[in-house]
């Protein structure tokens, strides 16, 4: 290699960037400390913009375009040592390209419960989880404020700083919100759109603008959600006496589909004995006032197997089947 070619290539002559993924926002362009030669080519493509920076200062920012790079071309905006005296040497400075396009699908979440005051429960606890878009609206804001002298940025790494923003931001929405827990979901999008504006203010330091905010589940503590779960049961019911017999019913089913695991020697043998008591009261021909009808054959019968259920599920033991059993056998 001839001296001539030596020089040659320690001058940048092409200076661009082709994305290699799509999760990256600021790319510093490897010069390794070359010198840019007066007249090199710079490219800059769509949803991209070049930042030119003099000493750790922004300089230049060239918007999407092919620029090649003589003082007559340079921005009339420009801060760079010596471009306004149209110098034709060879010169120094950093080259950062940043994407301004949209990221989508940026995760958050509340690490904690959200502590509400809620018309329908008073005081209630509450995780959130959703996702938000975000774009970069100020360069000059974003590299100052931001990226800073990183030679590449990715959106998991903006991610994880904005988290702990957006989560207290999300808390205070809420609360302003004054919308029932139950009526939460109907309400994502309402909620979406409140907060945004709220976490528009924490991004704008950094050059960041939130294009979108979106709230995918929220969720509950579980003794909430088991107190409307009875709720909602009462109110399949029309009484009370009626949502007991519920009760009791639910409770020999599940004994039934575990006659091993306990429950017909605990709780379970106690709702199963007070659900034969109540069937052999109503089905108990002695202790039927005389109007009604004495239980025939096959009513018996039925209820013979019923309490074999019962004792197959463990709920009912075998002394006390073969009490009822006689009991019944003797009226036949």
């Amino acid at each position: 290699m001839g001296l001539f070619d030596f020089i040659k290539n320690e001058f940048v002559e092409v200076i661009d960037w082709v994305e290699q993924d799509s999760n990256t926002i600021l790319w510093k362009f490897p010069d390794a400390d070359k010198n840019i030669k007066y007249g090199a080519q710079l490219t800059v493509r769509e949803s991209q913009t070049a930042v030119f920076l003099d000493e750790g200062r922004v300089a230049d920012v060239f918007e999407p375009g092919r620029f090649e790079l003589i003082t007559q071309n340079i921005p009339v905006t420009t801060t760079m040592r010596n471009w306004d005296k149209g110098f034709k040497s060879p010169f120094l400075a950093d080259v950062y390209f940043i994407s301004l396009k949209t990221f989508t699908n940026l995760k958050w979440g509340t690490p904690n419960p959200i502590i509400l005051r809620d018309p329908e429960f008073k005081q209630v606890r509450i995780k959130a989880h959703g996702n938000y878009f975000i774009r970069v609206s100020d360069v000059n804001k974003f590299m100052m404020e931001y990226a800073g002298t990183n030679s590449v940025v990715k959106v998991a790494a903006l991610e994880e700083s904005l988290r702990s923003i957006v989560s207290q931001n999300f808390a205070e929405a809420l609360g302003e919100a004054k919308i029932s827990v139950l009526d939460m979901a109907a309400n994502y999008t309402e909620l979406g759109e409140k907060i945004v504006p709220i976490l528009q203010k924490e991004f704008d330091p950094f050059g960041i603008e939130l294009v979108k905010f979106q709230i995918s589940s929220t969720t509950l503590p579980k003794e909430v959600l088991e107190f409307y779960d009875k709720m909602t049961n009462m109110n399949m019911v029309d009484d009370m006496a009626k949502f007991q017999q519920f009760q009791q019913a639910q409770a020999i089913e599940k004994a039934a589909d575990n006659p091993g695991g306990g429950a017909g020697e605990g709780i379970g043998m106690g709702m199963g004995m007070g659900m034969a008591n109540m069937m052999m009261n109503q089905q108990n021909a002695g202790q039927q006032p005389a109007t009604e009808k004495p239980q025939t054959k096959e009513e018996i019968m039925d209820t013979l197997k019923d309490l074999g259920k019962l004792l197959k599920s463990g709920i009912l033991t075998q002394k006390e089947f073969d009490a009822k059993k006689k009991e019944l056998l003797a009226r036949l």
